[in-house]
């Protein structure tokens, strides 16, 4: 394993960190409370055996149930192993003493008594604005620093530059910032610039979403004839983060052992500088390709789950952007084996009220259900 120097918080983290939002499931629905333990204890405790240090979780996933999980995956001496991570669901926080109830939660489900790397999670301008800067979280932080209930402050992003420059700059507490970043996102949310300017105050820099949701998993034909035939496209995507001295780490969700050993001997082979300058331009031109076909920018995060009319909502926005890069026959398939189809919509407006990508649900279902039901 390789390790990486995190912003100026002293610590060495390993080049991937380990992303607990896609645990394995035993009931087949990605994101379920029925999380399959034994696997994922399985999963966490082989990543750590080989050189991971680094876990990242937080209140929601899997309905809950993701913080229960890695609390007992690193019992028996993982724990002393591991720098834990959690985030704080600041759309919970209606006064400033929720701040440390929440805390209190997650230390009693990770079975610990400090989390080393604590983050305000999914901070956009409504959350910013009306529950953080209302509340005095940040404050409410300081304070949990100070006690020895967290170690490093931090917080994890969805919104445009102009606000992460904003929240950076707010106070001189942060330790660390996590922003979704990938060849495709360089100019979306906080982008290339936003992963410099966090990094030249200081900061360490966390990336999520590394293959936006997936998408970048399996590489659609197009974008497949780009990437060298020497690298599998996973790691190419991987590579294009590594190569940058700004990232201080990669977090991926692995939900299969094939996932682990595959992303650990990844991590293995990288290092800053690696990518070599002739091929930087194939990431540009990966990228044109890919903005031809991502109809929706929806990367499987289930924040807008459960439906309350029943729409599978990742499920309709990954056949609808099939449709582009799969082409209509093979979206319709993937359509049709869907339960939670887009004509249940009834455009309440909850899942958008949720969503980091800030897709437009209401408006969308109902052309989305049209598309399909066209012969």
């Amino acid at each position: 394993m390789q390790y990486r120097r995190f912003g100026n918080t002293g610590c060495e983290i390993s080049a991937l960190g380990f992303g607990a939002m896609r645990l394995p499931v035993t009931d087949g629905t990605p994101g379920s409370t029925n999380i399959d333990k034994e696997e994922a204890i399985r999963l966490l405790r082989h990543a750590i055996d080989h050189g991971v240090n680094y876990v990242d979780t937080a209140y929601n996933y899997h309905g809950g149930q993701s913080e229960v999980v890695v609390g007992e995956a690193l019992r028996d001496g993982y724990r002393e192993k591991t720098y834990l991570a959690t985030k704080c669901p600041v759309w919970l926080a209606e006064a400033p003493e929720d701040f440390d109830r929440l805390l209190g939660e997650q230390l009693a489900k990770l079975g610990t008594d400090h989390i080393d790397f604590y983050l305000l999670h999914a901070l956009g301008r409504e959350s910013w604005e009306n529950r953080v800067k209302k509340h005095g979280l940040i404050e409410r932080m300081k304070k949990a620093k100070e006690d020895g209930r967290i170690r490093f402050m931090g917080f994890s992003f969805h919104d445009d530059l102009t606000l992460f420059k904003e929240i950076v700059d707010a106070c001189d507490c942060w330790d660390f910032c996590q922003i979704q970043h990938n060849y495709i996102d360089i100019r979306n949310q906080a982008g290339n610039e936003g992963l410099a300017y966090a990094a030249g105050k200081g900061l360490g820099v966390v990336i999520m979403e590394p293959l936006l949701g997936g998408r970048l998993a399996v590489a659609p034909a197009q974008v497949a004839k780009v990437i060298p035939e020497d690298r599998p496209a996973v790691e190419w995507a991987f590579d294009y983060l590594w190569d940058k001295p700004e990232v201080s780490f990669l977090l991926s969700g692995m939900g299969t052992m094939e996932m682990v050993e595959q992303n650990l001997s990844y991590a293995d082979r990288s290092h800053v500088g690696m990518v070599p300058e002739a091929e930087k331009p194939l990431y540009l031109r990966a990228k044109e390709i890919f903005d031809t076909m991502a109809i929706v920018p929806c990367t499987k995060c289930s924040y807008c789950m459960p439906c309350p009319f029943g729409v599978d909502i990742p499920g309709v926005y990954d056949a609808y952007n099939k449709t582009a890069s799969q082409g209509m026959r093979k979206a319709k398939e993937a359509y049709a084996a869907l339960e939670g189809k887009a004509d249940l919509c009834q455009g309440c407006g909850g899942c958008e009220s949720h969503c980091p990508q800030h897709i437009g649900s209401i408006e969308l279902m109902p052309k989305i259900a049209k598309v399909f039901a066209e012969e």
